[in-house]
């Protein structure tokens, strides 16, 4: 087998579209997850891509005994890819103790682990909500932290200066934080996707269920932000774009060729679109009529924000390609698959 690489939260959205393009590319994974955002169906999902069944452990990074059991368990660790932690923005507002215990201990217990099992390579799934709202766009990596506009926000802020502070005084340790803007879409095979457990946090979800007919509507946050059309504008990069360039973020590190101990970069399309933009796109494609409805904002929510990419374009060697045509027609995919058989 190739380089062996630690995946948190691989079983969620993200953490399983990059887990298959690790494989892809011949690295060995092992996943750790506690399913509290996830299915285990993800692994048969990730296997149906790739012909390989991840290693999977079920604990909860914030135990700190499980993880150093699980270093010991797979030794020889090159890198990790930290994904797991709790994102819903307004969950955060209304819960910040648990959202500061849980995704901040874990990069902690992380970072610990790291020294005591020679582990040197860390990529962080952050975030734009870093930037807050940003005065000037598109943002670039130079752009300032704001006061974040939530405690999931925070979070990230948070967990970037514990891995900066870390590296730097930690020689045997090196990171990249990917600070991606809005994830949509799923694997063109329709065997992974974006499944959130309950009510959908994020639009592209929201959208298909509603089509599909398990929503009665759909909920437009707020008509009146200081936008063309009065609704949020985002940067939606499709998933697999995504996934790659953590792979991309792997190979700089294990190459050596990080210019700095610890790097950072936006992921994204360079382009904002609107919610009502992103709506019509996906009756466009699909044939299928949304019924939506406008209601109040919600808390901690920003009126636009996306990606200057110049930077991750040019080190990482990484563009997001794919069209929202594309994006919006494979989420449509895969929720129908996912209709189509029981869920356990």
């Amino acid at each position: 087998m190739g380089k062996k690489v630690l995946v948190t939260g691989g079983t969620g959205y993200i953490g399983s579209h990059t887990v298959v393009e690790l494989q892809a590319n011949g690295y060995e994974t092992i996943i750790v997850d506690n399913l509290c955002n996830s299915r285990i169906e993800a692994l048969d999902g990730i296997a149906g891509i790739s012909g390989i069944k991840p290693v999977f452990e079920n604990f909860n990074l914030c135990s700190l005994s499980d993880l150093r059991d699980c270093c010991r368990k797979y030794p020889g660790i090159d890198a990790i890819v930290h994904f797991a932690a709790l994102k819903a923005v307004g969950e955060s507002v209304e819960k910040p103790l648990e959202y500061y215990g849980n995704n901040l201990v874990s990069m902690i217990n992380l970072l610990q682990v790291m020294h005591e099992y020679n582990i040197q390579n860390l990529v962080f799934s952050s975030s734009c909500t870093v930037y807050g709202q940003p005065d000037v766009l598109p943002v670039t990596e130079d752009s300032p932290i704001k006061p974040a506009n939530s405690p999931y926000g925070n979070t990230k802020q948070i967990a970037e200066e514990i891995m900066r502070d870390t590296i730097a005084v930690s020689p045997d340790i090196k990171g990249i934080s990917l600070r991606y803007f809005n994830p949509v879409g799923a694997h063109p095979s329709a065997l992974i996707g974006e499944l959130p457990l309950g009510t959908p946090l994020n639009l592209v979800p929201y959208i298909t269920q509603t089509a599909i007919g398990i929503r009665e509507e759909l909920r437009i946050f707020g008509d009146d932000y200081d936008t063309p059309d009065g609704t949020g504008i985002r940067d939606y990069i499709y998933v697999v774009d995504l996934a790659r360039a953590h792979v991309k973020a792997i190979e700089r590190l294990l190459e050596n060729r990080h210019k700095k101990s610890f790097e950072v970069f936006n992921l994204g399309t360079g382009k904002g679109l609107s919610v009502l933009e992103i709506i019509h796109a996906f009756e466009k494609v699909t044939g299928q009529k949304l019924h939506y409805r406008i209601v109040p904002r919600r808390p901690g929510d920003i009126a636009r924000v996306y990606a200057d990419t110049t930077l991750a374009n040019r080190e990482l060697g990484w563009q997001a390609g794919t069209t929202l045509e594309t994006t919006l027609l494979s989420a449509w995919n895969w929720e129908k698959n996912i209709r189509s058989k029981p869920v356990q």
